[in-house]
């Protein structure tokens, strides 16, 4: 009759398969710094797992295992069903990006003989905690002549590193004494130090040595000459690998786990996929969550409507736009991004009763947004239902969660972009402690858990 919560680790009887299974995530995680990076590495996965490129496919049939690529930041695996694929598809959408700092157009200066580069924080971050701290830079230049440079540094024990020096104790208390907690660090003042030593040259009207040095090391390194940041897209992000938390070894520390843990999650779901399902299964990688899912990436985008179309064509051997929207319609998904855990240290910005605890397996959020649920998708209660049922029938650890209390604040994911396309869609992945910080904390049950609960959405959605 009562609704009772149980911790996870209680009912797991595979500890050895959940603790295998956070192996591979975290060497992912390694490897899959960025968006970019994400769906260069996810191609190659889908790849050695039987996945074609479907541009390269003229027709389609049950069975098949084919990947989409927009523009080297959505990556998109699908595995067609059985079922006339107009009675719908089985979408689980990820994001794939996640919160960093980004070099601006022209970031280069010198000033006092140090050498550094401007940065413009990218998604919903507390700046002070990016300051300090060791950073790695990843990325893509365009060169003039259309030549892409592809550069990271800052990952393998021999690279230098970056970092964004904070002024000392001893010396804050009248420039950062009296600011609030947003403005602890400005976002001006997300700055990377990047070099101190001047260049041998002699040129006598040549006021900036050590930054002409910089770009000296640049275009011997890479090709690159200073204008050549204007067509580049460069990241920074925390150095160093995903670790185990804990004595106990039953979390997991790293980098862009919101929402890189959904991405590999699903990915890994709709890869296990052995048997032909009966709907169509598409496990779709995005961009721009983090902004508001902006741009030709993002899923304000048509790219969802564009492969779901060209799947319909190549299956069915026509295409109309009724068909895509009855596609659509008849459609379901999960919306597969991280919830807030509670945290013992600042429980009061939560409902107890209503909030996900880590441990506790993956979190069903009938509704995200803000203030009077702003924003935000509100599953209808037959969809949330269904969903809770096949959970049940595959014995997935699951359990309801809302972020935060009422007025507290909130948060947004894809969710209302899919209903938006007439998809019946609700959000659902594993719970983080702190979320959006350079070093965010799962549970390895959570990101198991969470697997289950994609593949069993495949299976019987």
């Amino acid at each position: 009759m009562l609704y009772k919560l149980e911790n996870g680790w209680n009912k797991q009887k595979n500890r050895d398969e959940v603790m295998r299974f956070s192996e591979g995530y975290k060497i992912f995680l390694d490897m899959a710094k960025t968006e970019r990076k994400f769906v260069t590495e996810g191609i190659r996965f889908a790849e050695a797992n039987g996945f074609v490129n479907a541009e390269d496919e003229k027709d389609l049939v049950p069975g098949d295992r084919v990947y989409y690529v927009n523009r080297g930041k959505n990556l998109v695996l699908a595995v067609i069903g059985k079922e006339d694929i107009e009675k719908g598809i089985n979408y689980v959408v990820s994001h794939v990006d996640s919160p960093r700092l980004d070099l601006k157009g022209n970031p280069l200066y010198e000033e006092f003989e140090l050498a550094y580069m401007k940065t413009h924080y990218y998604g919903g971050i507390k700046k002070y905690q990016w300051t300090s701290i060791p950073l790695a830079l990843h990325g893509v230049v365009i060169l003039e002549d259309g030549k892409k440079v592809e550069i990271t540094i800052g990952e393998k024990d021999s690279d230098p590193i970056f970092t964004i020096p904070d002024i000392l104790p001893h010396l804050a208390d009248k420039v950062q004494g009296d600011r609030k907690m947003r403005d602890v660090i400005k976002g001006e003042e997300l700055q990377i130090i990047v070099g101190s030593i001047p260049a041998d040259v002699t040129d006598p009207h040549l006021k900036d040595k050590v930054k002409y040095a910089i770009l000296e090391i640049l275009n011997r390194d890479y090709g690159i000459i200073e204008e050549d940041f204007i067509s580049a897209e460069l990241e920074l992000v925390p150095a160093g690998k995903a670790r185990d938390i804990g004595f106990d070894r039953s979390m997991v520390g790293s980098y862009g786990q919101d929402d890189r843990i959904c991405g590999y999650t699903s990915m890994r779901a709709i890869i296990d996929i052995h048997e032909i399902p009966e709907k169509t299964a598409v496990c779709f990688l995005a961009d721009k969550e983090e902004i508001g899912s902006t741009g030709s990436t993002g899923l304000t985008s048509d790219f969802l409507a564009y492969f779901t179309g060209d799947m319909i064509e190549k299956i069915k051997g026509n295409f109309n736009e009724m068909m895509l929207r009855r596609t659509l319609w008849n459609s379901q998904a999960m919306s597969s991004d991280v919830n807030a855990g509670i945290d013992p240290i600042f429980p009061s910005v939560h409902d107890a009763q209503n909030a996900a605890k880590i441990g506790y397996g993956v979190v069903v959020t009938k509704y995200t947004g803000a203030r009077g649920k702003s924003g935000t998708n509100d599953a209808d209660a037959e969809y949330v239902g269904k969903v809770r049922s096949i959970l049940n029938a595959e014995n997935v650890c699951w359990q309801i969660g809302e972020l935060g209390k009422v007025d507290e604040g909130g948060g947004g994911t894809v969710a209302k972009f899919l209903a938006a396309l007439g998809i019946r869609t609700i959000d659902i992945g594993p719970a983080l402690l702190a979320m959006h910080a350079p070093f965010e904390v799962s549970s390895k049950l959570d990101i198991y858990e969470t697997y289950r609960a994609y593949k069993a959405f495949y299976k019987r959605g």
